[in-house]
């Protein structure tokens, strides 16, 4: 069958790129949406592009690894829609486009796994409510993303499909447990995707992978038929590029839901118009707080971007205050919940939705059905008997704990607090993740908006994190909605770029050839913009009879300034013939090899002292 459907693809691909010059590669939902009404593009077409990224992207070339299945209908269902179009019109502005959901949200039409072997084939008896409000606006559902698994966790790894990359530097992880998610709206592998958030993980993603990402107001939209890490805690929704493309997913998510309790709140309330609310904010006038212990703590890089863009708003015209809330750190390590529900909610859950095979926890424990970087996590929660004392007074310390935090809010007269959401960048793969900043709005129940407020010096997303007042989550994305059409903060990662005619981008290739002062050098190189490397081979002829004792790669500061910049790579040493290697690139490296401003540079008797250069290009 996968063969089958690939063959199909391929089919399509040259079609569905010759039928206009309409590119999903970046696109916002308004771009796709006016395609569509203007009959430059068709859903289908689209359906076939964005699977043509995650053919090139997601299992070749940076092989992200963000996608657990593809939806074997969606190709029918956006001709279905496109007839529906033709005929009635759009439902939405939704209508036709492709979205990617993490997995997991129940969908009947596929597995929902949570990214484990334990459920790789379970199929729940209904979708999840915010499933079935986008497929009723028209959305396509067509792919199924990784996770960490159950969501317990933030570098996005899992029994199912393993490790997933982090497209801005495939050495290291994409945030989590929304990762997956993250990962491939990052790479447009769908024009916006679902995560969720118990602790972080949508707003973690959101901020390593240079997207924007509400946890809402805790039962600002149901949670119904998502599978639960912890009740209290687990919020649910979308992950986006622009924070016009999350109102417009925010706005069809909403609402009260009788299969969720925490939805009541809705009851007598008027429902929030985030995209009508979008550009109503008068920045003059407004007060952040700046929650000074959580930037101190922050690497420097995340502290100095998050400073940058404060001082931005306060150009203008916003107060920034300096606040902090009493007794935090005592009020976070008292309130947390998923200790004492996981065990719990997900053995319900699997009776709820009838899973066949696997009955609870202790079945998925007992098999060995999980990945070793949850072992520690389930194998404590398997045989935990709740305690009712120690979790009532955790439900205690989070009354407490949002009473403090509206105390800060309402004594300074804010409009939101500023802190990082995680204080440090994206760890390479296999190593742990520290600096999470979760806590706050999870256990307290209030909306946390993260947004990208920049990049560090090697080129990895920063994130910057709004908390508001209960309920305030239209105004929170107002906030930052300016900041992000003035500076442009939106940058796509390096290696999963526009597609040529439906293939990824060619390696590029260099031959070199150095003679000089008796030196008799080759080399070939290979630009790969998918992996972002450069890959060398290098070696002295027969007719060399210099002692060359080094050969470097340096970079030209600017077209057209001197040559003088400092060695970036060495490649071959004293006393050796011959070398190969493998160079990671950083942002500037890349940039000056796209302007051809890197140089070879060797070091022999007879060549002037400080090296005789040679252009690489």
């Amino acid at each position: 069958m996968r063969l089958v459907f690939t063959l199909l693809l391929f089919s399509l691909i040259g079609g569905a790129y010759a039928q206009s010059g309409f590119d999903v590669f970046e696109s916002s939902i308004t771009e796709i949406q006016t395609a569509l009404e203007q009959g430059e593009t068709t859903s289908t077409a689209l359906v076939v592009q964005y699977l043509a990224r995650i053919q090139a992207y997601d299992k070749q070339g940076p092989a992200l690894n963000s996608i657990i299945r593809i939806n074997p209908a969606a190709l029918e269902l956006a001709a279905s829609l496109d007839a529906e179009r033709e005929a009635s019109g759009a439902r939405s502005l939704l209508h036709g486009i492709p979205i990617v959901v993490k997995d997991n949200y129940n969908t009947v039409s596929m597995p929902t796994t949570g990214g484990s072997v334990a459920l790789a084939n379970f199929r729940p008896t209904v979708n999840a409510t915010q499933v079935d409000k986008l497929i009723a606006a028209g959305a396509i559902i067509l792919a199924k993303t990784n996770l960490h698994e159950f969501a317990y966790g933030i570098t996005t790894v899992s029994s199912l499909l393993g490790q997933t990359r982090n497209p801005y530097d495939i050495r290291r992880v994409p945030g989590g447990s929304s990762g997956g998610t993250g990962a491939a709206i990052a790479a447009s592998f769908g024009a916006i995707g679902l995560g969720s958030d118990t602790c972080g993980s949508i707003r973690i993603p959101s901020a390593f992978n240079n997207l924007i990402g509400l946890r809402p107001s805790k039962g600002l939209s149901s949670i119904y038929g998502v599978m639960p890490l912890s009740h209290t805690q687990d919020v649910a929704g979308p992950l986006a590029r622009s924070a016009e493309d999350l109102a417009i997913v925010l706005d069809i998510v909403k609402g009260y839901d009788p299969n969720d309790e925490a939805t009541g709140v809705m009851n007598g309330r008027d429902l929030p118009g985030f995209l009508e609310q979008l550009g109503s904010i008068d920045l003059n006038g407004l007060r952040i707080g700046k929650l000074g212990s959580y930037l101190e703590r922050a690497d420097s890089d995340v502290r100095e971007a998050i400073e940058a863009a404060l001082q931005w708003y306060q150009q203008q015209g916003v107060e920034i205050v300096e606040v902090e809330i009493p007794e935090l750190a005592s009020l976070i390590s008292g309130s947390g919940v998923i200790g004492h529900e996981f065990r719990v909610d997900l053995n319900q859950y699997l009776s709820a939705f009838m899973s066949p095979d696997v009955h609870s926890l202790a079945d998925i424990v007992d098999r060995g059905l999980f990945h070793q970087a949850v072992r520690g996590v389930l194998t404590r929660r398997r045989g935990a008997e709740l305690n009712q004392e120690r979790y009532q007074a955790a439900l205690a310390t989070r009354r407490v704990l949002r009473q403090a935090v509206e105390t800060v809010f309402a004594d300074n007269d804010l409009d939101a607090i500023v802190y990082p959401p995680i204080g440090q960048t994206p760890v390479f793969i296999g190593e742990s993740q520290p600096g999470n900043n979760c806590s706050i709005a999870a256990h307290a129940g209030l909306p946390a908006l993260s947004m990208p407020a920049g990049f560090s010096d090697d080129g990895l997303p920063i994130g910057m994190e709004l908390l508001g007042k209960f309920f305030d989550d239209p105004r929170l994305l107002a906030i930052a909605y300016p900041y992000e059409q003035a500076l442009r903060t939106r940058q796509a990662p390096s290696t999963t770029p526009a597609l040529e005619a439906g293939l990824a981008p060619a390696t590029t290739r260099v031959s070199l050839s150095f003679r000089r002062a008796g030196v008799d050098l080759d080399g070939g190189f290979e630009f790969d913009v998918l992996t972002n490397r450069l890959n060398y081979e290098l070696a002295l002829g027969a007719g060399n009879t210099a002692g060359v004792y080094a050969v470097t790669l340096v970079i030209e500061a600017e077209a057209g300034a001197e040559l003088a910049g400092p060695v970036v790579l060495n490649m071959l040493g004293p006393d050796t013939r011959e070398a190969s290697g493998s160079y990671f690139m950083s942002p500037q490296f890349r940039q000056a090899f796209d302007e051809e401003r890197v140089y070879l540079k060797v070091f022999a008797p007879g060549l002037p002292p400080a090296g005789a250069m040679q252009p690489l290009r």
